[in-house]
């Protein structure tokens, strides 16, 4: 990894580059982003007693890179608790560089501390970078149709 780059969790002050992260890493998949209120949202997921999402951000002298986020979830089968990385984005010119390694290390440490067997992510099927990436660092992929369900308002209680 290049010198000044660090990774850290993500701070109160960061949650409009994270906005700005997310925005990018939707147009790199392809997917439309709204933006409608994720900061405040955000600020109450992670920063509450009981977090609702674990995020770190990776700078590079200050300014933004790339991203990570995580919740932890339980698997009925399994019985047991695993860590689900949400998202994971590098900018393009940040990628091969060792970030990728670097986030998914801290997505292990992470998973251990928070009690987890395991973690699960995914990624698009036509992500072949992503995919060919995961492969190398021995995650195995799984086939699965993920299906999106609108239940309602996203701030309902």
């Amino acid at each position: 990894m290049r010198s000044g780059i660090e990774i850290r969790p993500v701070e109160p002050g960061q949650l409009d580059a994270l906005l700005g992260l997310c925005r990018e890493h939707a147009a790199y998949e392809r997917s439309p982003f709204v933006e409608d209120g994720q900061v405040e949202r955000w600020r109450a997921a992670f920063f509450a007693e009981r977090p609702a999402l674990y995020g770190w951000i990776a700078t590079d002298g200050g300014e933004p890179c790339g991203f990570m986020t995580a919740t932890t979830d339980f698997s009925t089968w399994r019985a047991g608790r695993f860590a689900s990385m949400d998202c994971l984005y590098l900018r393009e010119e940040y990628r091969g560089l060792g970030l990728g390694r670097v986030f998914l290390e801290v997505l292990r440490e992470f998973a251990r501390a928070e009690g987890c067997g395991w973690a699960e992510w995914q990624t698009p099927a036509d992500n072949g970078a992503g995919i060919g990436f995961y492969t190398r660092m021995g995650a195995r992929g799984r086939d699965k149709v993920r299906f999106h369900y609108e239940v309602g308002e996203h701030d309902a209680p």
